[in-house]
Order: structure tokens, then sequence, then C-alpha cells
């Protein structure tokens, strides 16, 4: 699997312009909030997803992956590991094959899941510190 601790996976998935936030937050407290407006500071694409969600900010947020508009390049997960096992599914369905799993976010069942599915995940790592 091309996982976890690649540096070389790191740097290939950021630069992907177009990301989805899984777990985005309209609560500043909260990492769904700052990875979602760091990313956008930093001139990517981003597309908030949380079904509990109208919006983050005047950004529309979307219930699930298949609602989107526009498929992103990259995800970054930030549910619970329960929840993330059927946003790798939907991934998978869609295409998408690189998501970052926030730390707290995944699970050796995700590392897992992932590696059957094909699809190329970055955990251990959070991407407000990879952003520098």
């Amino acid at each position: 699997m091309e996982g976890k601790n690649g540096r070389e996976n790191i740097r290939d998935i950021l630069k992907e312009k177009t990301w989805a936030v899984v777990g985005a937050s309209a609560n500043t407290q909260k990492f769904g909030y700052k990875v979602f407006k760091r990313l956008i500071r930093e001139g990517y694409t981003v597309y908030p997803v949380n079904p509990n969600c109208k919006e983050i900010e005047g950004v529309q947020c979307y219930g699930s992956l298949k609602d989107l508009s526009e498929m992103p390049g990259a995800v970054s997960v930030i549910v619970p590991p329960k929840a993330g096992l059927g946003v790798l599914d939907e991934a998978a369905e869609l295409g998408i094959k690189r998501l970052w799993f926030q730390p707290g976010a995944e699970s050796g069942e995700i590392v897992g899941k992932a590696e059957k599915l094909g699809l190329q995940i970055i955990y251990g790592y959070c991407v407000l510190v990879e952003l520098g």
C-alpha cells in the first residue's frame, strides 16, 4: 500500500488543487473548520462535506462526496473511523484515489480496507502541520 509515511506521497497529494474536506465544520474550534480554511488560504479549491451543515462562511456544504459538482483530486477525512469506512467506499466508487486521514480519523480497519480498494491514504500526519 502506498500509505502512511512516504514524504513523497505527502508532496504528491499536496499538488492536488481540488480537495473535499469530509467532516468540515462551521465551528471555528474544530479541526474540520481549521483544515477547510487553511486549504482555502493556501489557494486550493475546497468543497466542505458534512450532511449536518448547509454552509460554512458562505460556502455551500455538501451531504456526501457523491453530491459534489466536481470530483476532487484529494479528500481530507476528519470524521471518526467508523464513518471513515463509508468515505472509503464512496471514494472508491467515484474513482477518487487519494485520501488523507487526519490523526484520530484512521484505524487499522481503514488502512486494510484502503489497501483492498487500491486507494492511496496518508495517516499519522496532520494537513495543517504539513502545509507549514
